[in-house]
């Protein structure tokens, strides 16, 4: 009997099979493939990611203890741990980061409209940090790390409606997180916050000139001195001071001409006063003070991708094999987040992964799985049943 489809084959349907296609064809990606062509290895890659299996060996003995349903879940056939191994190796990555692009243009702007807490302004808002993963150097000579140790480290620029990554770079871990800010296109009236580690003049002066916002936290031997007072005695309480400031340093001068906004806000947490700098001169002190808050969405991000996304443990130590490991872990994320906008779910991408990883393998509607039940469901089941002694 027929009782409808597997969640993680409803899942799979949500890749852009077509434009995958292409992307093969462009990279030439199935040349000379035998055993395991280019979707059977994102398939098994996705299948990984989604049920929370932690390494290659999990990928495929899961898949032969259910050789039976491969069919169903749209896998054509399992393989060994050496093929799948040897794919990630030798397939280019690049056919798995363009998949990612693309879904990237196609989800992000599906949360353009969502509004982000505390923040009042209409302009698109950015994060920009990085995390690292820690790994062997002797595995993975390539990816040079600090103190002679091995890392890899994932910049992501986040779009802060709806937490959806706008660009995601990979490198080695002594590459420095300010040399992201070369590789971004910045956008007229886009707003781009980090922390200290992306403090970079001559780059935040392109950014100035391309017409975009910045507010970040300045380095501490940064030197100042104050042009104006803005706000006078009508700041909120939050906001200790809020100045016109021009930088003093000869060489900071010439890599920053103009003038800079420096404000000055109590965290309510902390009890921390912290410093921030920004060139924008017209949204309110307290926004810019929300604004930067937001930064810890990204921290979030990185923390979710890690928790419930397997990256911790890396499934090949070539840097194909990392790269085809990473952006396949992106594009689940970006699956999860389109899934949830289509379904119009309720629950988190968090709560929608879990939901997904303890039923891949079952026979449910997705949306149904999706849907959280009404209140109406929940309160019959705190009715009391009769008994036999209640008329006792």
């Amino acid at each position: 009997m027929n009782l409808g489809r597997y969640v993680f084959a409803q899942v799979v349907d949500f890749v852009p099979r077509y434009l995958f296609n292409k992307i093969v064809s462009k990279y030439k990606g199935d040349f000379h493939a035998k055993e395991l062509n280019s979707y059977g290895q994102l398939l098994h890659l996705l299948f990984g990611q989604l049920t929370g299996c932690s390494s290659l060996h999990e990928i495929c003995l899961c898949l032969l203890a259910h050789s039976d349903i491969l069919y169903h879940l749209g896998i054509r056939k399992t393989v060994r741990i050496s093929s799948l191994a040897r794919a990630n190796e030798k397939r280019d990555y690049h056919i798995f980061e363009e998949l990612g692009l693309n879904l990237i243009q196609s989800v992000r702007p599906l949360y353009a409209k969502t509004a982000i807490t505390d923040v009042c302004v209409d302009n698109v808002l950015y994060a920009l940090d990085s995390t690292t993963i820690s790994t062997s150097i002797k595995l993975a000579a390539w990816a040079l790390g600090k103190y002679s140790k091995g890392a890899v480290k994932m910049h992501a620029l986040l779009d802060l409606r709806g937490s959806i990554p706008a660009q995601i770079h990979i490198s080695d871990g002594k590459w420095h997180d300010s040399n992201m800010l070369e590789l971004i296109t910045y956008e007229p009236g886009a707003i781009y916050t980090a922390d200290k580690a992306y403090v970079d003049l001559e780059q935040m002066w392109r950014m100035n000139l391309a017409g975009a916002f910045f507010v970040m936290r300045p380095k501490n031997n940064m030197k100042f001195e104050v042009v104006r007072v803005l706000n006078g005695d009508d700041k909120p309480s939050a906001i200790r001071s809020d100045y016109i400031v021009r930088l003093v340093v000869t060489k900071s001068k010439k890599l920053y001409p103009g003038e800079l906004r420096l404000v000055k806000a109590l965290d309510p947490d902390s009890g921390e006063i912290i410093t921030f700098v920004t060139n924008n001169f017209d949204f309110p002190a307290i926004e810019i003070a929300n604004i930067y808050r937001h930064r810890w969405d990204i921290e979030v991000f990185f923390k979710w991708i890690k928790q419930n996304i397997c990256i911790k443990r890396l499934w090949g130590y070539s840097e194909n094999a990392v790269k085809t490991h990473l952006w396949v872990a992106v594009c689940a994320y970006l699956l999860l987040a389109k899934i949830k906008h289509d379904y119009n779910s309720s629950y988190s991408v968090t709560e929608i992964a879990s939901l997904i990883r303890l039923s891949a393998l079952e026979k449910v509607p997705l949306r149904k799985l999706l849907s959280k039940p009404s209140e109406s469901i929940n309160s019959n089941q705190n009715v009391k049943e009769p008994t036999l002694f209640d008329s006792l």
